[in-house]
C-alpha cells in the first residue's frame, strides 16, 4: 500500500514538472504572438529645409499613408499599435514656428489601427519610410515633410549676403536696376585676379565662398561626452560663430549646411557646396575616442587610397555611418557619392586640400593640442567633392573631459572659429580662387 501510494505521488511529481516545462516552454512564443509593437518615443525635427518626425518602435510595424487636400493633411495609419501616453502627448510636440506642421494628432481609427493626422501649412512632398535598429535606436518610422519648391540654397545665400551689407551697396553680388518700381534681373560679377602694386604677389579680388558643414545634426548626435555634450551642438556652434567671421571679411561669404538641429543626408552636404560653387568646404566636427586620455586637434582631407592611420580609417568609418543613425530614405538616396571617381580632377583636388589642411592645422595648433603634427588621410564621404578643396576638421576630443568642457564654453569656441579662419586667409593668400563663372541673381 505504501508503496503503491510513494508511485502514484512520483507519478503526480512527474506531471506537475511536465506541465510547468511545458508552460514555460510555449509562454514566450505566446506572449510574442499576442504582443502589439508600442511607440516608445517621438521626435521632431523642424527646419526650412524640412521638418521630420521620428516615430521610435519596440518592434517592427504596418503602416499606409495618404495625403488630403482642403485641408492640406498627411494621414499615416500604424496596424497593431498600442494607443499610448506618448501618442497621445503629439499634439504638445509641434512648434508654433513649424514651417510646414500645424498639428499633429492620434487616435484609434478602428480596431487594430491607430491614425496619425499631420495638418500641414502649405502643400508638401512628403516621404514615410522605415529604419531598421542602429546605435542607441531601435526601429524608427520616419516622417519627412519637404517643400513642393525645393529651398535653393544658392539664392539662399545671396539673400543673406545681401543682409550683411550695408543699405545701399551690393558690392561684387551686382547692382540691382529700379525702374519703374521694379526690380530687374543682374548678374554676380567674377572680376579677374588683381596683383598687389607692392608685392607684385597676387590677392583675392572676388567673393570667395565657403561651406560650412556642421556635423550630424537631428537624428545623429553625433560622439556624446561624459557630460553629455552632444558633438551635432557643439559643432553647429562652432559653424555660426565661423561663418560670422567669414560673412565680415569683405572678400568671403559663408553657407552651412544646416543651420539649425537637423540631420543632412551625406551626399546633399556635399550637393549643397557644388550648388553655391563653393571655392572651399569645412565639415567641423568633435569626436570621441576609446581612450578618454586622448586628446587635441586634427585636420582630414580625403585620401586616394588607404588611410593614413588606423585613427584615420575609424573616424572615416564612423563619419560615413552618419546616413544609418541620421536616417536616409533608401529608396530616393542617390548614387552621386558611389559613383564619384578620383580621376585626375580628383587628384588636383586632394593636393589643394592638404594645402588648405596645412594652414588650417598650424592655425589650431596655436590654441590646443596637435593629435597629429601633420594632416591625415582617409575615405570620408563627405570630402568628396570632386572640385572643390575640402578638410574635415576635429576641433577636439569630446571624450576628454577636459576638452570637452572647453568645447562648450564661448570663448574656446571663438577661439577656434578664430584659428580656422586665420588658416583660410592664408591659404587664399598663397593660392588665390580663379575667376568664376557669373551666376544670375533676382533682385
Amino acid at each position: 500500500m505504501s508503496e503503491r501510494h510513494d508511485l502514484s505521488r512520483g507519478r503526480r511529481r512527474l506531471l506537475r514538472g511536465a506541465g510547468a516545462a511545458l508552460i514555460f516552454s510555449v509562454s514566450p512564443l505566446a506572449g510574442a504572438v499576442t504582443r502589439q509593437p508600442a511607440i516608445v518615443a517621438v521626435r521632431i525635427w523642424p527646419a526650412a529645409d524640412y521638418t521630420r518626425v521620428t516615430l521610435e518602435l519596440d518592434s517592427p510595424l504596418k503602416f499606409t499613408h495618404f495625403t488630403v487636400e482642403n485641408p492640406d493633411r498627411l494621414v499615416v495609419d500604424l496596424e497593431g499599435v498600442e494607443f499610448n501616453g506618448v501618442l497621445g502627448s503629439l499634439a504638445g510636440k509641434v512648434s508654433e514656428s513649424d514651417p510646414y506642421i500645424r498639428q499633429l494628432r492620434a487616435g484609434r481609427y478602428k480596431p487594430g489601427v491607430v491614425r496619425l493626422v499631420m495638418d500641414l501649412k502649405t502643400k508638401v512632398s512628403a516621404q514615410v519610410f522605415e529604419l531598421k535598429p542602429v546605435g542607441e535606436y531601435g526601429h524608427r518610422l520616419v516622417l519627412d515633410v519637404y517643400p513642393q519648391v525645393p529651398v535653393d540654397p544658392l539664392m539662399a545665400l545671396l539673400e543673406g549676403r545681401k543682409e550683411a551689407l550695408e543699405p545701399g551697396s551690393l558690392d561684387n553680388l551686382g547692382r540691382t536696376a529700379t525702374e519703374n518700381g521694379k526690380k530687374a534681373e543682374s548678374t554676380v560679377d567674377a572680376p579677374e585676379i588683381q596683383t598687389s602694386r607692392k608685392s607684385g604677389k597676387p590677392v583675392v579680388d572676388r567673393l570667395v565662398t565657403i561651406t560650412l558643414d556642421p556635423g550630424h545634426g537631428g537624428e545623429d548626435p553625433g560622439a556624446i561626452g561624459a557630460r553629455g555634450t552632444q558633438e551635432k551642438n557643439v559643432t553647429l556652434e562652432v559653424a555660426r560663430r565661423l561663418k560670422a567671421r567669414i560673412d565680415a571679411e569683405p572678400n568671403m561669404r559663408a553657407v552651412l549646411t544646416r543651420d539649425a538641429d537637423f540631420f543632412v543626408p551625406l551626399q546633399m552636404r556635399v550637393q549643397k557646396a557644388r550648388r553655391v560653387q563653393s571655392d572651399l568646404f569645412l565639415s567641423i566636427h568633435a569626436d570621441a575616442w576609446i581612450k578618454p586620455e586622448a586628446r587635441g586637434s586634427s585636420v582630414f582631407v580625403l585620401s586616394e587610397g588607404g588611410a593614413s592611420s588606423t585613427l584615420a580609417r575609424m573616424m572615416a568609418q564612423r563619419e560615413n555611418q552618419a546616413d544609418l543613425i541620421g536616417g536616409v530614405n533608401i529608396a530616393t538616396k542617390d548614387a552621386f557619392l558611389a559613383k564619384t571617381l578620383l580621376d585626375l580632377s580628383q587628384t588636383a583636388t586632394i593636393n589643394d586640400s592638404l594645402k588648405l589642411g596645412k594652414y588650417l592645422l598650424g592655425e589650431l595648433g596655436s590654441i590646443n593640442t596637435l593629435h597629429k603634427s601633420h594632416v591625415e588621410q582617409a575615405g570620408f564621404a563627405v570630402l568628396k567633392a570632386p572640385d572643390i578643396p575640402s578638410a574635415l576638421i576635429e576641433t577636439a576630443f569630446i571624450s576628454n573631459p577636459e576638452e570637452e568642457r572647453r568645447l562648450t564654453d564661448d570663448a574656446y569656441q571663438d577661439k577656434l572659429a578664430e584659428a580656422i579662419i586665420r588658416g583660410i586667409r592664408q591659404y587664399f593668400i598663397k593660392h588665390p580662387p580663379g575667376p568664376k563663372a557669373k551666376m544670375a541673381v533676382l533682385g
